[in-house]
């Protein structure tokens, strides 16, 4: 009785405890601060970046304190805000050539008009 005991309560201890990960858990994270920087983000998604840094500085804090489901919480929730601030980025690249293009074809069709007048139409 007192081995299954003994056996219970190891158990119970074992499943209790959380196992340190290893350095590439925060690989990801790192990696998708660096391609969201690539892409713009301190300039189109500053507030995601600033995110992004402050959850991966956080999660290593984490590490340091033994923390470890608490920091891989905190790199999810940085590679999340990495993840949002490369598609605000690229969305907002893609707003700005299409005013560019916009105003292009504004200006051709009124050096059109200019031109032709009101055969344009």
């Amino acid at each position: 009785m007192k081995f299954i005991l003994v056996a219970v309560i190891l158990l119970a201890v074992t499943a209790c405890t959380t196992i340190r990960p290893g350095p590439d858990a925060f690989l990801s994270a790192e990696e998708g601060i660096t391609e969201a920087e690539k892409v713009g983000g301190d300039e189109f998604a500053p507030v995601e970046m600033r995110f992004a840094r402050e959850k991966l500085a956080s999660a290593q804090k984490g590490m340091d304190k033994q923390k470890y489901e608490v920091a891989l919480y905190l790199v999810e929730q940085s590679e999340i805000n990495s993840e949002l601030a490369i598609a605000k980025s690229r969305a907002a690249k893609s707003r700005r050539r299409v005013n560019e293009q916009r105003q292009s074809n504004e200006e051709l069709e009124r050096k059109l008009r200019e031109t032709f007048g009101d055969e344009f139409e």
